[in-house]
């Protein structure tokens, strides 16, 4: 699989709270820097197991969570997809940001999630 159709699977699998589909486009021993975190690289999250649990753990936070106005460009092994994310929490409050993913592609999966979003104060 192309290295486009791989990225337009794992954001059709985001949009579609799949969590099945995001875990096979990634390898094994995949690793996932979160937006924020105790440390500067954000919340580590490394393999399958902890994958599912991240991911997962978003559509709990924001059940309707959403990516939109989707843009990637590639270059070589490396890759970003623009996006912007709108969400709303339990109890009633809602996101509305611009992002980007940058990534690492091995062997035709994603081996390095790594997000940046906009902070809106």
């Amino acid at each position: 699989m192309s290295t486009l159709v791989l990225l337009e699977k794992f954001a059709a699998g985001w949009n579609a709270h799949d969590i099945n589909a995001l875990l096979d486009c990634m390898t094994d021993d995949g690793v996932f820097y979160g937006s924020a975190g105790a440390e500067p690289d954000g919340a580590t999250t490394k393999g399958k197991a902890e994958l599912r649990a991240s991911y997962s753990a978003l559509w709990q936070t924001f059940p309707d969570a959403a990516w939109n106005d989707v843009q990637h460009f590639i270059a070589g092994d490396r890759a970003v997809t623009e996006w912007r994310f709108t969400g709303t929490k339990a109890d009633g409050s809602t996101v509305n940001v611009r992002g980007c993913d940058v990534f690492v592609i091995r062997d035709g999966k994603i081996a390095v999630k790594d997000t940046f979003r906009k902070q809106v104060l």
